[in-house]
């Protein structure tokens, strides 16, 4: 059973910092993509960041990009997404996703707030 457990948000001012991490576990996960969601109050789900577990490749949202970073880090099994220069308009639940390469399964993690205030 996949589990993916995320850690890491909370509040911040405007152009503050935070690092998110995602611990998976469960499964070996060199077939899945990596990757965070977030869903603001009265907004869909959106993706924010992806990356292969190789590494090898990574997506961003135009919204994050040069703000923020995906990364993952095999021998611990976790991914992480720093993000920098905060702006209230991050605001949102963060979602850490797995998504199986080969059939397309997708598993989430419970959710973290990160609260931008201005």
């Amino acid at each position: 059973q996949v589990q993916l457990v995320e850690s890491g948000g909370g509040l911040v001012h405007t152009g503050g910092s935070l690092r998110l991490s995602c611990a998976a576990s469960g499964r070996t996960f060199s077939t899945y993509i990596m990757g965070w969601f977030r869903q603001a109050p009265g907004k869909e789900r959106e993706i924010v960041a992806h990356i292969s577990w190789s590494g090898s490749a990574s997506y961003y949202a135009d919204s994050v990009k040069g703000r923020f970073t995906i990364s993952r880090d095999s021998a611990k099994n976790t991914v992480y997404l720093q993000m920098n220069s905060l702006k209230p308009e991050d605001t949102a639940v963060y979602y850490c996703n797995a998504r199986s390469l080969i059939n397309r399964t997708d598993y989430w993690g419970q959710g973290t707030q990160v609260t931008v205030s201005s």
